[in-house]
This record gives structure tokens, sequence and C-alpha cells, in this order.
């Protein structure tokens, strides 16, 4: 232990109670005593079953899931894809207001995408594209769309990114394609 001059007793010795706890855990878990790890895990499992507030379940072929988060998302995928598929029906050679903004946002997801990634950043426009305009349109969708007014047996209706789920599946998509560009570029 390295002391300053300036150091009183009492700090010395609130110094050495902590090393000497944090030493007393790591001599405790090295003994091979892993009962208390299982039991802190056993306490997470546990933890993880319980609910705030009520949930509207579908059983969809023997999993439970809920069913907010499904209606929400669909409502988000079918606002992106009917605007998305409105701007591009009839291309005109002057560009409409609908093709205009569609090309900026590609644009920006792009220039994003170069600035981020760099010269390689082409075939991951799809990807971050996807998942800027889900989250982006989901957002926005609990502040803009009235989902109080749709009744349910149990539970509301609120934006999918509002559901610790949805963030969870779209964090583990981005480490699997963040896994994917690590192990193709050192393949290369």
């Amino acid at each position: 232990m390295i002391y300053s001059v300036k150091d009183s007793p009492s700090r010395k010795r609130r110094l050495n109670q902590n090393n000497s706890f944090f030493l007393s855990k790591v001599l405790f878990l090295s003994e091979g005593n892993m009962n208390g790890i299982s039991n802190a895990l056993n306490g997470l499992y546990d933890i993880s079953g319980v609910e705030a507030g009520q949930h509207f379940y579908w059983q969809i072929a023997g999993f439970q899931v809920r069913a907010q988060v499904l209606i929400t998302s669909w409502v988000v995928i079918a606002i992106l894809l009917g605007s998305a598929v409105i701007a591009v029906r009839n291309p005109q050679t002057i560009p409409t207001a609908g093709q205009n903004f569609f090309k900026y946002v590609i644009e920006f997801i792009r220039d994003v995408s170069k600035t981020q990634i760099g010269e390689e950043y082409g075939p991951w426009v799809p990807f971050i594209g996807t998942m800027f305009l889900f989250i982006f349109v989901s957002n926005w969708s609990s502040a803009l769309l009235p989902w109080k007014i749709i009744q349910l047996p149990h539970g509301e209706l609120a934006a999918p990114t509002n559901d610790i789920n949805t963030t969870v599946a779209l964090a583990i998509l981005t480490s699997v394609a963040r896994s994917y560009a690590r192990t193709s570029c050192i393949a290369e």
C-alpha cells in the first residue's frame, strides 16, 4: 500500500479495510466456493420473471409473445414500407417531393455509414439504414400515434422500442453484424 505524506491515520485505516474486504472476496471466490455465484445467478433469474404492469400475450408456435410489441412493430414496418412504396411507385425524371425526401434520407444514411465505417461502407448501408429507420420511426411513433385509443384485453400499446425485448433483439443483431464484419476483415 502506498501512502502519501498527507494521509491521515484514519484514511490509512479505511484504505486497508477496503483492500482487505476486496482481497477477502477474491480469496472467497478463488477457494472454489462457487456456491455464492450460483446463488447470485439464481437470484437474478428469479428477478427476471418479475413483470411491471399487465401484458397481452399471444401463443405462437408454443412460445409466449407480447402482442403489444408485435402489433406496434407491424405498424412501424407498415409505415416504413407504405411510405417507400408510395414514394417510388411512379418514378419521375423530375423527382417528386417524396422521391426527394427518400433520396435525402438514403444519402444521409450513406454519408453516416461512410464517416463511421470508412471506404468499405457500401455493403453495410442497407443494414444500418434499416436499423436507423426502424428505431427512428419507432421512437417517433410513441409521440405521434395515439396508441392509447386502441383497447386491449390486458395492457396498452406503446412504441416497440419501449420494450426491453426489442432493444435486446436490435443489440444482438448489431453484435452479430459487428462480429461478422470483424471476422471477414481478419479473413481477408
